[in-house]
Formats: structure tokens, sequence, C-alpha cells
């Protein structure tokens, strides 16, 4: 499931666009954070005359893979499940948790959406960043349609193999080959889903390259951010009447 190289830009350039036009929530994860341990101070050391003092290393940047990084997650059943297990189809990954406002908003649409996209072989696999008891709780009371995965540690791993760490909700596209088209940060809206899905199609009928449907998701989520944000602005003063 490799891809060429040139794909990298428009990939990037597409989830980008996908944070700007998405209600980018970077929530600070409270559940498995560990708290610091105290140190105790000593006295303070300078680097001799002739020795330059170390400067402190950079932490490494992390960086979207060009295709979906396989890992494996309890499913429901408690299951190990890898998630090339959901491979050869268009395929969307989200990433969310119970306590995250955004994401419990977008699984009627996901649930609409899956059965929309039933006849075009597509799946959605939700992988829940959470305590397991917390997330088969609120699946008994709110009905989940599509697969589902989770993990504490090893699902706040898996989102870091994407390079987004804590940024719930996101969503990842990719197509029939594991090749990822866009990221999607923050909540998805119907528009933008249905867009990187018939993209997908595309890709997968042979109708456009990569590329070229990196570069429509694009241009197309910049303008539906656009306009989403215009109608909400216009939203605001009427409301407060």
């Amino acid at each position: 499931m490799n891809s060429s190289g040139s794909s990298t830009p428009r990939l990037l350039g597409a989830v980008l666009v996908a944070v700007a036009a998405g209600a980018v929530g970077f929530i600070a994860y409270r559940v498995f954070q560990p708290a610091p341990a105290l140190v105790e101070a000593g006295p303070e050391v300078s680097a001799p005359a002739d020795q330059p003092a170390a400067e402190t290393p950079e932490p490494p940047k992390k960086t979207i893979p060009s295709t979906l990084p396989d890992f494996t997650l309890a499913d429901r059943s408690g299951k190990p499940t890898k998630l090339s297990s959901f491979g050869g189809r268009p395929l969307m990954v989200n990433f969310w948790a119970t306590w995250c406002a955004p994401c419990r908003r977008e699984i009627p649409l996901l649930n609409k959406i899956r059965m929309q996209r039933q006849t075009q072989n597509a799946e959605i696999v939700g992988v829940a960043v959470d305590f397991r008891d917390e997330v088969l709780k609120f699946a008994a009371k709110v009905p989940i349609d599509y697969p589902l995965l989770m993990g504490e540690e090893d699902g706040l791993a898996a989102a870091e193999a994407f390079g987004m760490g804590m940024a719930f909700p996101f969503s990842v596209f990719a197509d029939s080959q594991g090749r990822i088209l866009t990221v999607k940060v923050g909540e998805l809206h119907e528009d933008e889903a249905n867009f990187a899905f018939d993209r997908l199609r595309d890709i997968d009928n042979g109708a456009l390259t990569l590329e070229a449907a990196q570069a429509a998701v694009n241009d197309a989520f910049r303008e539906m951010g656009a306009e989403r944000a215009k109608s909400e602005a216009t939203a605001e003063p009427n409301s407060a009447k």
C-alpha cells in the first residue's frame, strides 16, 4: 500500500485545509496523562568557559503518513482486531472519546453515512480512545452502527501513529489501497463526508488520481469551511435579537 512521494505535499495541504475548515478541538487528554513527578532541585551547574552549553534537542515533529498505519485494538467483544482487517475498500477511521462533545455529535451522522455508502462497499471504523467500560456503557445508550475498536494507552498510540495525538475528533479517509486521501480534524460535517467518499469512489473507478482527488478535497473543504463560517456569522446577530 505504498504511494509515491509526490502525494505527500497534496496530503499535507488537504490536512491543513481540513484543520482550518473544522472546529479544531485540541482537548487536554485528562484520562491518560500521568501526574508529573516531583524533582528536587539541585545546585545550578554551569558549563566550563571553554565548553559551549548543551542545546536542548527539539522534540521530533509529527508527520501524517501517506498510507494507513496498522494497529490492533479490542473490538466490542474484546477480540483483538487489526485495522488492516477492514482494508480493500474505501475507509473512514474516526477517532473519538466519550467525554468529547463534538465526537458524540458526529455519531448519528456516521451511522447515516455508513448506511448510504453500503453500495460503495465503504466502511466506517470508530476508534474510541477511552476506558473500555465507559465506551461500552455509552454504546449501550447511543446506537453506533459501525465497527468499534477501543483502547486506552494503545488507543492513544494508534492516534499518534497518524500524527494526530490528542486532537479529537479526527477522521481519516483512505482509498481501497490504504492510501490516505485526507484527515479532517474537528467535527465532521455531512457535505465534507460525502465529498470525500465521492472522491474515494472516483479514485477506485480510475476517474481521478490520488493527487487530483487530494487537490479537489483541499479546495472543497476550504470553500465549505468559508461558507459555514459565513453562515454562522450571519446567524449570530439574528440569534441575539
